[in-house]
């Protein structure tokens, strides 16, 4: 790797926000470590970018040996991590007491689990170095219950409890913590969750490139947090915050159940 370039990890960066938030570090002048489970990740050829080194590492995050395979190639760069975006996540839509019980788990091990074990791995080097930006990839949908998505949504709302406390605690240590709010986005997600039947799943997206271009310029600005993509899920993500829960629990249950999509809901 070109040492003069300061380095950012980057997990679920195979496609989507991931892919999107490695082509903003790859165009900023970052080289880069990307981390995706499912399909090899970005090359610097599929970037775009001249000039940028990329390590990509395919390994499965919602295992604690995935986890670790990660840490030892970032360590084995042997350079400090400039940027950690720790975005790598996956949903599964349904009603929970009809899914299976593996499913939900996994999503607890890899949204939840594998960024607490990354940010311990990796965020106490950043302050020791006292500099660096961490990214958590939350969401709207942490703003509200979320029927037929219940452990998806409290996945995501410990997301940005846990980002959010962290970023207090290192606040005075020259590294900064930013929460990703993005709202419903153009992505392999709702396929992946089966959910392509709801209404939600058939409704408007935003563009991943958009909300990543959002979120990295937060990231550097040290902003706290940052709800990103269109107005309508910046609005979406203000009624999450203000309307009671009752409400947002029972808006949600009309665009995410099954067949909600096929019911014009």
């Amino acid at each position: 790797m070109n040492a003069t370039n300061p380095l950012a990890v980057v997990t679920g960066a195979s496609s989507g926000i991931g892919l999107a938030l490695a082509r903003q570090f790859a165009r900023h002048g970052y080289d880069l470590v990307l981390a995706a489970e499912d399909v090899a990740p970005a090359s610097a050829a599929e970037l775009g970018e001249r000039g940028t080194e990329v390590t990509a590492v395919r390994t499965d995050l919602a295992t604690a040996d995935g986890v670790a395979t990660l840490h030892r190639r970032v360590v084995e760069t042997r350079r400090p991590v400039a940027a950690l975006a720790l975005n790598a996540g996956v949903g599964r839509g349904g009603a929970f007491l009809g899914t299976d019980l593996a499913d939900q788990q996994r999503v607890i091990d890899l949204n939840i689990s594998s960024t607490v074990r990354l940010a311990r791995l990796l965020v106490p080097p950043m302050v020791a170095d006292g500099q660096g930006r961490v990214l958590v990839t939350s969401s709207v949908a942490a703003t509200t219950p979320g029927p037929y998505q219940a452990v998806y949504n409290a996945s995501k709302a410990f997301l940005l409890s846990f980002a959010q406390a962290l970023a207090h605690e290192v606040r005075d240590t020259g590294v900064t913590v930013t929460t990703l709010l993005p709202g419903p986005t153009d992505t392999a997600f709702f396929a992946r969750a089966d959910m392509l039947d709801t209404a939600i799943g058939r409704g408007p997206k935003d563009d991943p490139a958009e909300v990543a271009a959002q979120a990295f310029e937060a990231l550097m600005a040290g902003r706290d947090k940052v709800v990103a993509g269109s107005v309508r899920s910046r609005l979406q993500g203000l009624a999450g915050r203000v309307l009671p829960d009752g409400l947002t629990a029972e808006a949600h249950r009309r665009v995410a159940e099954p067949g909600s999509g096929d019911q014009g809901s």
